[in-house]
């Protein structure tokens, strides 16, 4: 009878030097303190972005104890080991926004709060998606190489033509458009493995 080797020697991982790659396969496998040392790594990240979209410190602990439940429950979803930090951070995301829309709106009636109001204002959770969309466009672009995030950054957010961007990045026209392609993609690719909740 031929034994099986294991993929993973835990008894030789230690576990606050392992890599989070390393705890998410661990984990995946069962190995629970694996587990409890992702929540550890994670967890004042995890609380920042539950605070910064909740503003109320007993919500952001809640939210953020909600936030590794459900990713202990999803963990076998993962595909990617390494993409942990991200995915962890869109759970955190989304259960904050999940929470916010649930609880009542803090808004005076008053006669004086209503002047000035135009009627154009974007709807709280309008206002929270796009966020949401922002933020994860952002660490789509901090996961980029240089050359890429720069090239992006330079055409959409700058609004550069591709002659201004020739001059800047010394390289013909073409070249530029071929590394926006190639950018598209990559970025693309990113934001596939932050939204993988």
């Amino acid at each position: 009878m031929e034994l099986e080797t294991p993929i993973f020697e835990l008894p030789f991982l230690e576990l606050p030097e392992a890599t989070t790659a390393e705890l998410v396969l661990a984990a995946q496998e069962g190995d629970n303190e694996a587990f409890g040392t992702l929540v550890n790594r994670f967890e004042r990240m995890v609380q920042a972005v539950c605070w910064q979209r909740l503003r109320n410190h007993a919500e952001a602990q809640e939210a953020s104890q909600e936030v590794f439940i459900k990713a202990f429950e999803k963990l076998e979803q993962l595909q990617e080991p390494a993409a942990f930090p991200g995915w962890i951070r869109s759970i955190a995301v989304r259960q904050s926004i999940n929470r916010s829309a649930r609880r009542p709106p803090a808004t005076s009636v008053e006669p004086h709060s209503l002047e000035g109001f135009d009627g154009e204002a974007e709807a709280p959770l309008t206002s929270m998606l796009n966020r949401e969309r922002i933020d994860q466009l952002n660490e789509g672009l901090d996961r980029l190489a240089t050359l890429d995030r720069s090239t992006l950054v330079a055409f959409y957010i700058h609004g550069q033509s591709l002659v201004q961007m020739s001059d800047e990045f010394a390289a013909p026209v073409g070249t530029i458009k071929r590394r926006l392609h190639v950018a598209r993609k990559r970025l693309a690719k990113e934001l596939e493995c932050l939204q993988a909740v």
